[in-house]
Order: C-alpha cells, then sequence, then structure tokens
C-alpha cells in the first residue's frame, strides 16, 4: 500500500514539473513602459456622481479627481462626463474650490478658498464672488439679510460668505484678501462642459507652505503616527437656473455665488490625503550636505526621508548650479556640501580622485498652458528648433513691449512678424492659431526662462546649435519668411559656443504715463525671469508669464507703479522651459521638438530612454554626455542624465553616507510613484546598465578607491547599454578610465556586450553600441534582469529537481518490487 502511494506520488511531481513548464510566463511590463506624466497616478483616482436638484438635473453627472493620496503642491487632473454643453459663458459649467476642514462629512463653505477676484461681469458679476444678494435664494437663512459696513458703520452691505482661516480670524468683507486674493488663489471658477457632456481641468493644490491659512499638509499625529493634514476639493456644478428658478439674466447668464445654500447643496465632495509638509528628518542627526541641480530636486525631495530613516544622519540638499556645486566640490570646506548632483563631470574625473553614479534620467520640456479663443484649451503644440530660438533670442516684438501708436515696433525688429502666433513657420506647424483675427488675442507672453545659471542651459543652447535652421538663424542668416534674429544677441555666440544662461539682452525701454506721472518697463518686465524651472512650470500652470507691463497708482505715494494683468479662464496662455518632473507635478501639457530626424519627439519613457541609448561618453570616461545631435530613432533630444559625484579623499564615514546616497538612488530610489522614497513622474526608472553603475561607483567611494585605481573597479567605458557597461558585471562605472576590453554579457549582432564593439585599448577611445538600433526595451531585455527572464531560468532549474525527485520517488518502490521477487524466487 505505502509502495503504491509513493508511485503516486511520483507520477505526480512528474506531471507536476511538466505543467509548471509549460505554463506561460507572467508579462511584466519594461522600465521603459513607465510614463512621464500620470493622470491617475497610483491608483487613488475617485469618481462620484452629481444629485438632482430643484430646478436643474446633475444625477447624469460623474466626476473624477484623478489623484487623491500623497499629495503635494501639484497639479491634480479633475475630468468629468454626462454633463450639459457649457453655453458661451453663461450657464452649465463647474467651479472647483480647495477647501479645509476636519468633519468627516466635508468641509463648511466658510472653510473654502473661493472668491478671490477674477473674471469680472465675464462670468456674471456675483458668480465668482462669495456675495450672496438678498432675496436670490429662497434656501438661505443664515446669509439673508443686508450686514453693517464695517468700513463705514453707519451704511449697509449685502450678505457675504466669510472665509473662516484654520487659525485666526474670519474676513471682514467679501474682498478682503488678507488671506487669498487675484494673485495666488488656486479656485476654478468656470470650467466648461464640451458637446459631449465632457470636461476637463487642472487644479493647481496648494499646501501650508502656499496656503497657510488652508493647513493642508500641516504635519499632525493620528493614530500616533505623524502624518500630513487632510483636505477637500469641492466642485459645485452650475446649471441654467438661480437658486430661486430664473433662467439667470443677460441672456441666460448665472449671476448667484456657488457659496449660495442651493448651489452648494449640490456640490461634490472629494477627500484629498496630503504628505506632510516640513523636514522629512530629525534634526537631532549628523547633517550631510547635498547640492546641485535643480534636474534632481524633485526626486531627492522625495528620497530624503527614507534616507535618514534607520540611520545616524540626516540629509540636506540646496539647490543650485551645477558649475557652483561642482566648485564647492573642488574648494571644499567644513560648511560645503560632499556630494553635487551635477550634469557636465567634475575635471578630472578619476585622475582628481572623483566618481560620479548615475543617479536619475530625465529631460528639459517646452511646457504650455494655453487656452485660444478660437479652440479653447490647445491641446498641442509643435515648435521647431528655429522658433525657439527666435523666442529666446526675444525677436519677436511683442517679446519686448505692447505695441501701440506710441509703442510701435522697435526699429532693430521691424519687417519681424509681431509675435509668435503670426510668424508663418508657426502656423505652418500649428494651423489651429490660422485665424488671423484671434492673433494677438492668443498671444502668449514671452516664453518664461529660469534664471539660473546652470548646465542644463547649456544644453538648450547645444539642441539649437545642433539643428542646421536655428544655428543659421543664431548666426543672423533670415528664416524663408525674412524673419531675423534680434541683433542684439548677434554677438553673443550662441552659435558658436552657447552659453549656460538665457540673456536678455535687448535693452529697449517703454514708458507708460498718466496724467503727466510716468514709469518705464524693459524686456525684464515685459517677458521676466523665472526664478527657477519649477518656478516657471507653476507661473505657466496659472497660465501667465507674470509680465509687469501696464501701471497702476500706488495707495500711497500716489505714483505709479508696474503691475500685471488679471488672469482669468479663457485668458489664460503662458509657455517655457522646464524639467519634465515639474511638468508632471503640475499637469503641464508639453511641446513636440524636433530631433535629429527631423520628427516631432515628445518626452516621452521609450524617447527619453532611446535618447540615453545613444549618449556617448563625455570628457571623463564613463561619463555620458547628453547630446541633442545623436537623438534619432524616436529620441527626445533633450534628454538629461544627473549624476551624483564625490570626492575619495573625504573622512571614510562621510563616503559611506554619501555613498548611502548613490545606492538608494540605483535601487529603491528608481521605484516609480507619488508615495515618499519613489522616483516620481516624470523621471523614468534607469535602465539596468545605469543602476550598475551607481552601485559600482558607490562601492568604490566607500572604500577610498577610485574606480581604475588600486583595489578599485576596472572596465570599458561605453555609453549606456553599450558594450561593457556596468550592468553586464565589472563595467565602467562613473569617471573610471578603460583599463581594457568589454567583459559584458553575451550579445548578438553587435548588441550589448558583443565583444567587437570593445574600445580600442591601443587608441583609447570609447566605442558604444548606444547609437544602433536598438530599442530601449530592446536594451532592457539584454541586460537579463526582468523578472520574466528570471523565471524563465528558474522554472527550468526547478523542473529539472522535480523530474529527479518524480525519478526517485518512483524508482524506490519498483526497486522494493525488484528485490522482493528476487528474494521470493531464491
Amino acid at each position: 500500500m505505502r509502495a503504491a502511494i509513493r508511485v503516486r506520488a511520483g507520477v505526480g511531481a512528474l506531471l507536476s514539473a511538466v505543467v509548471l513548464a509549460l505554463l506561460p510566463l507572467p508579462q511584466v511590463a519594461p522600465a521603459a513602459a513607465a510614463a512621464t506624466g500620470d493622470g491617475g497616478r497610483d491608483g487613488t483616482a475617485v469618481t462620484k456622481k452629481g444629485t438632482r436638484g430643484p430646478y436643474d438635473d446633475f444625477s447624469d453627472l460623474e466626476v473624477t479627481v484623478h489623484q487623491t493620496r500623497n499629495l503635494r503642491a501639484q497639479g491634480v487632473r479633475v475630468s468629468w462626463k454626462g454633463g450639459r454643453p457649457t453655453n458661451g459663458t453663461e450657464n452649465n459649467f463647474l467651479q472647483i474650490m480647495q477647501c479645509w476642514g476636519d468633519d468627516a462629512a466635508g468641509p463648511r463653505r466658510e472653510q473654502c478658498q473661493f472668491g478671490g477676484g477674477g473674471g469680472g461681469s465675464t462670468f456674471g458679476n456675483w458668480t465668482t464672488q462669495r456675495t450672496l444678494i438678498v432675496g436670490t435664494d429662497p434656501r438661505e437663512t443664515q446669509y439673508d439679510e443686508p450686514i453693517p459696513n464695517p468700513d463705514s458703520p453707519d451704511q449697509t452691505m449685502s450678505p457675504f460668505v466669510p472665509f473662516q482661516p484654520v487659525s485666526g480670524p474670519p474676513t471682514r468683507t467679501s474682498t478682503d484678501f488678507t488671506y487669498f486674493g487675484p494673485g495666488d488663489t488656486n479656485e476654478e471658477i468656470f470650467a466648461p462642459t464640451q458637446a459631449d457632456g465632457t470636461g476637463e481641468a487642472v487644479v493647481r493644490l496648494q499646501t501650508t507652505r502656499e496656503a497657510p491659512h488652508l493647513g493642508c499638509g500641516d504635519p499632525i499625529r493620528q493614530d500616533g503616527a505623524p502624518r500630513g493634514r487632510s483636505c477637500w476639493l469641492v466642485v459645485v456644478p452650475r446649471g441654467e437656473h438661480e437658486p430661486n428658478g430664473d433662467p439667470g439674466g443677460n441672456g441666460g447668464q448665472l449671476d448667484t455665488s456657488a457659496l449660495s445654500t442651493t448651489n452648494w447643496e449640490r456640490r461634490i465632495v472629494f477627500p484629498l490625503d496630503f504628505l506632510a509638509v516640513g523636514e522629512p528628518c530629525p534634526a537631532d542627526k549628523a547633517e550631510r550636505r547635498l547640492a546641485g541641480s535643480e534636474l534632481i530636486t524633485d526626486a531627492i525631495t522625495s528620497w530624503q526621508g527614507a534616507l535618514c530613516a534607520g540611520g545616524d544622519t540626516r540629509y540636506t540638499f540646496t539647490q543650485r548650479g551645477e558649475g557652483l556645486a561642482r566648485q564647492a566640490l573642488t574648494n571644499a570646506s567644513s560648511s560645503s556640501a560632499g556630494l553635487a548632483f551635477t550634469v557636465r563631470p567634475m575635471e578630472g574625473g578619476v585622475e582628481a580622485g572623483f566618481v560620479h553614479a548615475p543617479v536619475a534620467v530625465s529631460g528639459l520640456t517646452v511646457g504650455f498652458f494655453w487656452e485660444a479663443d478660437s479652440v479653447g484649451r490647445v491641446p498641442e503644440l509643435k515648435l521647431s528648433a528655429r522658433l525657439l530660438a527666435k523666442a529666446l533670442t526675444l525677436s519677436y516684438p511683442y517679446d519686448i513691449r505692447v505695441l501701440s501708436d506710441s509703442a510701435p515696433v522697435p526699429e532693430h525688429l521691424r519687417g519681424n512678424p509681431t509675435s509668435l502666433v503670426r510668424d508663418p513657420e508657426f502656423l505652418e506647424l500649428n494651423p489651429i492659431f490660422k485665424d488671423p483675427a484671434q492673433a494677438e488675442m492668443n498671444y502668449p507672453g514671452g516664453i518664461l526662462l529660469s534664471a539660473d545659471r546652470s548646465d542644463v542651459t547649456e544644453i538648450v543652447w547645444d539642441y539649437l546649435r545642433s539643428n542646421a535652421d536655428s544655428r543659421a538663424f543664431l548666426e543672423g542668416k533670415p528664416d524663408p519668411w525674412g524673419m531675423k534674429v534680434n541683433p542684439h544677441f548677434e554677438d553673443l555666440g550662441l552659435a558658436t559656443t552657447g552659453t549656460d544662461e538665457f540673456p536678455k539682452a535687448d535693452p529697449t525701454e517703454t514708458e507708460l504715463s498718466d496724467n503727466g506721472r510716468t514709469i518705464t518697463y524693459g524686456v525684464t518686465e515685459r517677458s521676466p525671469f523665472a526664478l527657477d524651472m519649477h518656478d516657471a512650470a507653476q507661473w505657466v500652470r496659472r497660465g501667465t508669464n507674470n509680465a509687469k507691463d501696464r501701471w497702476t497708482v500706488d495707495s500711497v505715494t500716489n505714483q505709479l507703479k508696474l503691475a500685471s494683468a488679471d488672469v482669468y479662464p479663457g485668458i489664460r496662455r503662458a509657455y517655457g522651459i522646464m524639467d519634465a518632473a515639474s511638468a508632471s507635478r503640475y499637469q503641464i501639457q508639453t511641446a513636440a521638438l524636433p530631433n535629429a530626424d527631423g520628427a516631432y519627439v515628445k518626452p516621452t519613457a521609450d524617447s527619453l530612454l532611446e535618447a540615453v541609448g545613444r549618449f556617448q561618453d563625455s570628457a571623463v570616461p564613463g561619463v555620458l554626455a547628453a547630446d541633442p545631435g545623436r537623438a534619432r530613432n524616436g529620441a527626445y533630444p533633450l534628454t538629461i542624465v544627473t549624476y551624483a559625484t564625490a570626492s575619495v579623499a573625504l573622512p571614510a564615514d562621510l563616503r559611506e553616507d554619501y555613498a548611502r546616497v548613490m545606492r538608494y538612488a540605483a535601487g529603491p530610489g528608481q521605484k516609480q510613484g507619488t508615495a515618499p522614497g519613489e522616483l516620481p513622474y516624470g523621471y523614468v526608472p534607469m535602465p539596468a546598465d545605469l543602476r550598475a553603475r551607481a552601485s559600482a561607483a558607490a562601492d568604490a567611494l566607500e572604500r577610498g578607491a577610485v574606480p581604475g585605481g588600486p583595489g578599485g573597479a576596472s572596465g570599458s567605458t561605453s555609453g549606456a547599454g553599450g558594450t561593457g557597461g556596468a550592468g553586464a558585471g565589472g563595467g565602467s562605472v562613473g569617471g573610471a578610465a578603460s583599463s581594457g576590453t568589454s567583459s559584458g554579457g553575451a550579445g548578438a549582432d553587435g548588441g550589448p556586450g558583443d565583444p567587437s564593439a570593445a574600445p580600442s585599448a591601443a587608441t583609447g577611445a570609447t566605442a558604444s553600441t548606444a547609437g544602433g538600433d536598438t530599442s530601449p526595451k530592446e536594451r532592457l531585455a539584454d541586460s537579463g534582469t526582468t523578472p520574466s527572464g528570471a523565471l524563465g531560468v528558474i522554472r527550468w532549474v526547478l523542473l529539472g529537481v522535480l523530474v529527479a525527485g518524480g525519478a526517485a520517488g518512483l524508482a524506490g518502490p519498483v526497486m522494493l518490487r525488484f528485490s522482493a521477487r528476487r528474494a521470493a524466487g531464491g
């Protein structure tokens, strides 16, 4: 009996082995599939339905907020379907506001940031305000009587819903902008619905840093654990009737506040879970200073808490130009950062005792938020390299001044199109703007640019020099329609050597006057700088470049001062150069740019990785150089790899702590998501060879031995995905000089690890298969690190084990029976 059981067990094991071998493996998406921007992040989207009102039925309306957890200062997408189409600016639209409130049922209307101004009579006098007009809402019982005017006690005024901040007194009037106003409110006062009943808006969420009166993200403790204070997003649908049933005045235009009781009762409420705002590391730990490129800011901000957890050190980061960060490493002091994030390598590289670890793949974008009169929100934009050169050199008169009879086109720009939207080259690429009557109304303002001196700015100029059309324009050659570069930029060497800044070289000034008082503005007021790329993204999200090109009267001095124009839905237009992480963070659309093939490409995971795969070494072997001129086969031209660099001459404890940063960046820091410690959207997870290079550089730093030197790693110095990459084992780490041929894994047909592509030891030349035709997905697959690839090997090993076990299980009973027969026969 026992023998029979053993036989059945052996047969079962054999059958299990066969089934296991034949089962299809799970298909795991490669890293290249990760998105640079995610509209529905991490599965936290929430959808809710509207309700029926006394006169308007919103029960078919479904509203989705596409991210509700792990929130910070960012853009969040709101979409809807089942609405009634908007009629001009009159009715059938949504109003969206951010609120605070600790009640689980949602906020009170007094706790919502709404009525900050903007829009004026465009959307009805009171539709966008906190004021309630007496007698317009039968259900209003709290604010239904005229009230004393606090500034004129002998007079009365219409009641209003006061704003009650998270701490402090409530507002005194409907136009009391103590806490928020036209310059900083984030409310969406008019979100229209399209003809098919759908719509979409992006709300610029604010944390307690931007809006302390809301307190979103304030550090609190709940159930013994630290977290950020939660807040709310409130959507108020507006129909075709006022609260009293009237169809609205002025041809149906609504004219009552969203905060009026009947309108407020139709609200749809979404909880928002904010990350805690504050220092991620305890202040009592030993400090380790990090500094450098803005390209890493979003990533290192996410990683800081995880890096500090469980250790004895805290990591602080200072964003600064890469050149200054490198200089601080060369001229180190007790107060300077010991690890720099950079794009260009340290001069001298390995010979000077520095290691370089790749930590992030990202890129630069031209982000835009553009509402055009003829088409609504502009969905797509193409910008040629020459158009970008025109914008950067202030070659459009409208970027210099507001044109009028008293401020005509400057003489040195005569003959040029007055603005981007009148440029024939722009109109050929973007035909939706071809209505000439709308041209100046759709003018987006001068392009927003960072004021920082930076490696990434140099790469923009590298891109323009790599394109024949834009290089010729910078040299002074007219475009096919006769437009010429602003002559104030011709002698700056932009077409030959480039620069690490965006100059505003035009000296034109424009005078404004009123009743004998005058004031002037120049190009830095008309086309102002942003503080950095993140600041540029914030202004673009608001739909303005923050130009100060008009006058107002100072209430104290009675003199003129410069002011910005009001910004409200329908006239929000801005574009600027920003990093992909900031564009993704604020849900900003990005323009397609031409690569070296002339194909217009957007910054996606595939296009960024394709570009990285084509990079070659910089002057420091093993450190890849961004090269827009090599961006072919779908590669995005403004792709950049950021490096962490540190000196092996640092004390051992510092080397160990900084090596930990490199290892985290190469490991857990490459998991993409919105939670603390993860890689924010806008970056692309590094391919395996770059991660291995970073780990090898960390090992070398911790040992205190430069790669390739005594006790250090050595290998070839190929580009990412090329021969001898560290992902193939024993390959180059950042800063390593070549000391031999590839020891990479086996590749086929000249692919990764193919010895035929190895660098020549005799000439010291470097080689790379990065410029080949293999796609990023193929290169990732060649690394042999995907889960499916590992399972493919494991299951055949397991098959062999099970077959052997099954055979042994069968052999035991058979041999026993054979032995029994022999004994019986004897």
